[in-house]
């Protein structure tokens, strides 16, 4: 099969719905405001850190890559686009240690952003730690755990309930 028939297979081969497990919203409105309000002052923290918006979405859809999580995964890779970052980068966060497209100060946001959303794994070793610490003034750190830990909390909502499936 060439990359056109490919193409064009995907193109008229309907898609799969992933139904709605739970409206998370609409059930449980109070908890889904507060993990509303824990995400704006997560941003708050990142804009008085001057995190960069690429960086934010980088780190967003690698933790949304190990969760599963497909609706954040496109979310995030259209806000990373958005941003200003490139199709390229975008695809290759996947496999950024293997890819010459990130900056240093960028694999140890994600080597990071990876030790503490598999934390259960990792207990996040002082070694990734401490990488991110050498690229990070203790500010940016804090803001960039609070970046990790909200988007895992979206994610977990997300992978658990598919209250957000995303369309075409």
């Amino acid at each position: 099969m060439t990359t056109t028939e490919i193409s064009a297979d995907a193109a008229t081969e309907p898609t799969v719905p992933v139904p709605v497990r739970l409206d998370i919203d609409t059930v449980a409105p109070r908890f889904s405001r507060a993990l509303a309000g824990l995400d704006a002052a997560m941003v708050r923290e990142l804009d008085a850190a001057g995190i960069d918006a690429r960086l934010r979405e980088l780190v967003r859809l690698r933790a949304s890559q190990l969760n599963g999580c497909s609706y954040c995964v496109d979310l995030h890779a259209g806000d990373a686009l958005k941003a200003g970052d490139t199709a390229r980068r975008v695809a290759a966060v996947a496999v950024w240690r293997e890819s010459p497209f990130f900056t240093a100060r960028e694999r140890a946001a994600l080597a990071l952003t990876e030790s503490i959303t598999r934390l259960s794994e990792t207990h996040v070793p002082d070694a990734d730690w401490a990488a991110a610490a050498t690229r990070f003034s203790p500010e940016e750190m804090g803001a960039l755990v609070s970046l990790i830990v909200v988007i895992n909390a979206w994610n977990a909502v997300g992978v658990s309930t598919h209250a957000w499936t995303g369309t075409l």
